[in-house]
């Protein structure tokens, strides 16, 4: 099959009834899957894959892949023989799509959510697509998340990971930075009401786990750490490892830290057999540092360190 503008209906891996709710980019549920290009589809029989070139779109219940090129691998159905099909047979005849393979200027867009990337791997098994390349991009309707290495997206698990460099941005434009990012995700219509009154439809971004050089910037202060949890829904956030609160040239260090997003106050927490040091600069006047602990009241300026 290799005439332009070429379509072909496919059937995947589970062919299970699609959720009302449904606008993540899930490729995993419904019914068949429609394969159009510009530039026509090959089916190599043997191999098993249908490769679809130019303009390349997978599209299956509001869900819709885009790529220069597009590779659909099949396979028998379980329990069922390899059988080569007559000629005027569809290649996918009692078979089903295990794995799609993106590849240039790749796009998977659903009603609410957006992402992009140079390559992807959709694999129908493990119910994940990974993308790599350059300006990897996840956004639903409150946030974006970013990374330089790879972007993982799970949509059963609700779940996505962003490697190397990642970012996401809040809607109210907060943000947080880290090697590793792990966002956790649940619908809308899930949500506690307070949660979602102002908020638009679509998969919410319930919790971000972030490891390694994590920094959440609120428009006041720069908060580092080791390791932490954002949660959307509140608007809190704890770094834990090596915390450094720094606001203009005053700092604060110790191990942990609740950080307000919504509200962009930072507060370091004195944990027991810890000792919180702070460098504070008198001229700052009242936008110097000040621990959760009450300082000596000796205490002058430079480091200092709370009972």
């Amino acid at each position: 099959m290799s005439a332009r503008h070429a379509t072909l209906v496919l059937l995947a891996v589970l062919a299970l009834p699609a959720t009302a709710a449904a606008q993540a980019l899930d490729l995993t549920e419904g019914g068949p899957i429609e394969v159009t290009a510009s530039n026509g589809i090959e089916w190599r029989q043997q191999e098993q894959v249908v490769i679809a070139r130019g303009n390349a779109r997978a599209v299956r219940e509001g869900v819709t892949l885009t790529a220069d090129r597009l590779i659909a691998r099949y396979r028998p159905r379980a329990g069922q023989p390899a059988a080569t099909p007559a000629p005027a047979e569809a290649p996918m005849s009692g078979g089903e799509i295990w794995r799609l393979e993106a590849e240039g200027n790749v796009k998977i867009d659903s009603a609410t959510e957006h992402a992009e990337g140079d390559r992807a791997i959709y694999d129908m098994d493990q119910a994940v697509l990974v993308m790599t390349g350059r300006a990897l991009k996840l956004t639903t309707p409150q946030d974006v998340l970013t990374a330089r290495d790879s972007l993982e997206y799970w949509p059963q698990k609700h779940m996505a990971v962003a490697r190397g460099a990642a970012h996401v941005v809040t809607e109210d434009q907060r943000q947080i930075f880290a090697d590793t990012l792990v966002g956790y995700f649940q619908d809308r219509d899930a949500a506690p009401q307070a949660a979602r009154a102002d908020s638009k439809e679509g998969s919410q971004l319930e919790r971000v786990e972030a490891f390694g050089n994590v920094e959440i910037r609120t428009p006041t202060e720069v908060v580092r750490g080791d390791r932490g949890v954002y949660s959307e829904l509140t608007g809190m956030a704890r770094l834990l490892g090596g915390v450094r609160i720094t606001r203009g040239d005053n700092q604060l260090n110790g191990q942990e830290a609740i950080v307000n997003m919504r509200s962009g106050v930072a507060r370091l927490v004195s944990t027991p057999g810890q000792r919180v040091q702070g460098l504070i600069i008198p001229q700052q006047g009242q936008q110097a540092l000040q621990p959760q602990s009450e300082q000596k009241p000796e205490q002058k300026s430079g480091q200092g360190r709370p009972r």
